[in-house]
C-alpha cells in the first residue's frame, strides 16, 4: 500500500466526522463520461459544445436539440455504484461520515445506500412539468421523443438539473456549508475544483485533515494534507467494511 494511501486509511479511522466532496472523477468507473477528461465529453464531436447546450439559454431556445444530447449522453440509466459509491455509504452507515457533497447527478450514492447525499447540481432522476409541477423520473424521460410532456397537462418537463446560467439552491448550499464546516476529517474526490460556486466551499473547512484525491492537479493540491494523485477506486479499495 502506497504511504498516501495508508496515511489516508489512518486518518479516517481516527476521524468521527467526515465528509466528502465529490465530482465527475467519482461516477467515471461507473461508465459515465466526464466533462474534461481525455475520454470526456468535451472531446466528442456536437453541433454545439456540451457547455453551451447544457446551459439555460439553450435549452430555452433550443429545446429538442437539447433533448437529443440530454438523453444520449447525460441519462446513463444502467449505471452502478461502483467501489468509492458503495465504501462511502458503508461509512455513512458507520457513524463516521456525516454527508456527501456531490457536484453529480446520476443518483449513484443514493444507490449505493447513503442517505445524506447534498446534490448541488441536482438529479436526472426529478424532472418536473413547467406548468403543472407534476413529477416525472429518468425512465420517462429516456423513453420520450422530442420534447417531453407532462401525461396530464401536455406541459413541457424540465430535469430539475442545474444548468449553466442558473444558480443553485440557496438551501443546498447552507448545508454544504455546515456540514464541511463542522467536519474533523474532508475528502475531496474527483473533481478538478474548477466549478464555482460549488468549489468555493472548500474555504469553509476548519478541521484537521484535508484529503485530497485527484488525477489531475487541482489548485487545492498545497493545502491538502493528504494528497493522492490518482484513481478513487484504488485508495477507497481499502476501506474496510467494519469501519
Amino acid at each position: 500500500m502506497k504511504e498516501e494511501i495508508r496515511a489516508f486509511v489512518k486518518g479516517i479511522s481516527e476521524s468521527e466526522n467526515i465528509v466528502f466532496f465529490g465530482g465527475a472523477g467519482v461516477s467515471t468507473e461507473s461508465g459515465i463520461p466526464d466533462f474534461r477528461s481525455v475520454d470526456g465529453l468535451y472531446h466528442q464531436e456536437y453541433d454545439y459544445p456540451p457547455e453551451t447546450i447544457l446551459s439555460h439559454s439553450f435549452y430555452m431556445t433550443k429545446t429538442e436539440e437539447f433533448y437529443r444530447f440530454y438523453r444520449k449522453k447525460m441519462l446513463c440509466l444502467d449505471a452502478e455504484p461502483n467501489t468509492v459509491h458503495r465504501a462511502l455509504a458503508r461509512l455513512e452507515r458507520a457513524g463516521k461520515l456525516k454527508a456527501v457533497v456531490t457536484q453529480n447527478i446520476d443518483g449513484l450514492h443514493q444507490a449505493a445506500g447513503s442517505k445524506k447525499v447534498l446534490e448541488l447540481h441536482g438529479s436526472v432522476h426529478r424532472n418536473y412539468c413547467r406548468r403543472c409541477g407534476k413529477m416525472f423520473d429518468a425512465r420517462y424521460i429516456f423513453d420520450s421523443e422530442g420534447v417531453p410532456r407532462c401525461d396530464e397537462c401536455g406541459g413541457e418537463i424540465k430535469p430539475d438539473v442545474v444548468l449553466y446560467e442558473e444558480g443553485l439552491d440557496q438551501g443546498i448550499l447552507d448545508e454544504a456549508v455546515y456540514f464541511i464546516s463542522h467536519a474533523d476529517m474532508l475528502i475531496i474526490g474527483g473533481t478538478s475544483l474548477a466549478v464555482y460556486p460549488a468549489a468555493g466551499l472548500v474555504q469553509y473547512f476548519r478541521g484537521g485533515k484535508l484529503v485530497l484525491i485527484n488525477k489531475s492537479a487541482t489548485p487545492m493540491d498545497k493545502n491538502a494534507d493528504i494528497l493522492i494523485q490518482g484513481g478513487l477506486g484504488e485508495a477507497f479499495g481499502y476501506i474496510e467494511t467494519d469501519l
